[in-house]
Parts: C-alpha cells; sequence; structure tokens
C-alpha cells in the first residue's frame, strides 16, 4: 500500500525560535487530532534541521527533510551542504528539483540525477519535483515536458532504487499564484507519471511509489484532491505556515 504524505516545503521562511515554535505546535495538534496514518514531514531550512529531527525523533509518522542537496561529499562548494551533512542532523528526505530551483539557480537534468544519486547513497528520500510552467500547459506541451524530466533525472535508477523516491507534481503555474489544478488535471498528471513509471519499470513498481501534488493545496481543496486514485499526498507551501491548515491537510485523507 502506498504511503500517504502531507509534507511542508517550509521554503525561505521562519526564523530559528519561530520554526521550532511552528513544529512543536504542529505536533501537538496532530496528536490532539491522532493522526497516525499519514508521514508528516517538514522539509525546513538547513537552520532548523537538527532541532526539528531531535523533537520529531520518537514519533514514527513525523519525520525531517532539507529543501536542496549538493551532489559532491565535500569540497569547495561556499554556500552548498552535502547529504551527510544533512544525513547527520537526523533527517530522511530532501526535496530536489523543485521549480524554484530549476528556475531561480539553473538546476539541469544532469544535475538532478547526481543529486538524486547521492542522496539514495545516504539513505535520504528524495522528493523529486517535476511540473509545467503556464507557457508549456497553454501549449499543450506540459505531457512532454513531465516526460522528459522524469526519464532524464530518475531512469538511471535501477527497479529497487527508484521505489525509494517519492515524487512531486507541481503545476507551476498553480504555485503562489492561488490558482489550483482541477481534480481532473491533476490526477491525468498523477496517472500520467504512474504510467510513464509503469512503462520503464513495471506495473507493481509504479504502484509503489508515492506521488504528491504541489499546487496550492489547501484545506479547502485537499479532500477532493487526495480522493483522486493516483494522487497521494501533497507537496505544500504556504498552507505548511500555518498549524491549523497544515494539521488539517493531514487530516484530509
Amino acid at each position: 500500500m502506498r504511503k500517504k504524505i502531507i509534507a511542508g516545503n517550509w521554503k525561505m521562511h521562519k526564523t530559528y525560535k519561530e520554526g521550532i515554535a511552528l513544529v512543536e505546535d504542529c505536533i501537538k495538534l496532530a496528536e490532539k487530532e491522532k493522526i497516525k496514518e499519514v508521514e508528516i514531514i517538514f522539509c525546513t531550512p538547513f537552520i532548523h534541521l537538527r532541532k526539528i529531527s531531535k523533537l520529531t525523533d520518537n514519533i514514527k509518522h513525523i519525520n525531517t527533510g532539507a529543501q536542496n542537496c549538493h551532489w559532491e561529499e565535500q569540497g569547495a562548494f561556499t554556500g552548498e551542504i552535502s547529504c551527510s551533512m544533512i544525513k547527520s542532523c537526523g533527517a530522511a528526505y530532501v526535496i530536489l528539483g523543485h521549480s524554484e530551483r530549476r528556475q531561480y539557480f539553473n538546476e539541469t537534468h544532469e544535475q538532478l540525477t547526481k543529486k538524486v544519486t547521492a542522496a539514495l547513497k545516504h539513505d535520504l528520500t528524495p522528493i523529486f519535483c517535476c511540473g509545467e510552467p503556464l507557457e508549456i500547459r497553454e501549449a499543450n506541451t506540459h505531457i512532454e515536458l513531465i516526460g522528459k524530466q522524469i526519464r532524464e533525472s530518475l531512469f538511471h535508477l535501477d527497479k529497487e532504487m527508484i521505489t525509494k523516491v517519492v515524487i512531486a507534481y507541481e503545476p507551476v503555474w498553480a504555485i503562489g499564484t492561488g490558482k489550483t489544478a482541477t481534480t481532473e488535471q491533476a490526477q491525468e498528471m498523477h496517472a500520467f507519471i504512474r504510467k510513464t513509471l509503469a512503462h520503464h519499470y513495471d506495473f507493481e513498481t509504479a504502484e509503489s511509489i508515492s506521488i504528491l501534488y504541489g499546487g496550492s493545496c489547501k484545506p479547502s481543496n485537499a479532500k477532493e484532491l487526495f480522493s483522486q486514485p493516483d494522487v497521494d499526498g501533497g507537496l505544500i507551501g504556504g498552507a505548511a505556515l500555518q498549524v491549523e491548515d497544515f494539521i488539517a491537510l493531514a487530516n484530509s485523507f
């Protein structure tokens, strides 16, 4: 059975104290709501990772993740962080290939291939992002782009390793805009991603991989989105910064 996941991507938000307080309040509310069957992941700025990993250490269904990594073990890469550093903080996940990393930092398929490999080597679960900007969606070439993103950055993995990856589909035109893909659009793209995986690997492998929706997901639309057969949860942006909203999303399955 595929894992149900709510992953909060804080992006560049929250001071150290603010972030710790947010997680402490989320844990309290999740316990009050008795949320056990959904994996909750806090993908925080690097400054929070060690402390939040300690806070969640003894809670089986709550984990931490980083928002990026470098593919090298160490070296003269000012401002970067390695997978071994992330792992040493107690984190279990790392977001890779987010649209903002692709857009603002020019991340390439080749770089992401190396990052995915490095993360898996250090027993970090990649949350691999794929998605299309508005002009690609309007040109009706989004299917081709998503297929290319997955093939070029993930298909070097064998069957065993691909099952250790979580995929997040993010319609870039719906991130931070208030727009949301319709339920039908989300399901169509998730089903396409799963079909692409099944074609390259096999049906059973594709069925074991969690695919998250990452485009302006909020409590008001989550139940409908998460009820779709190929949508296994969400990679959450803005709503992850609000305690009640984030836990309401985890309670939406």
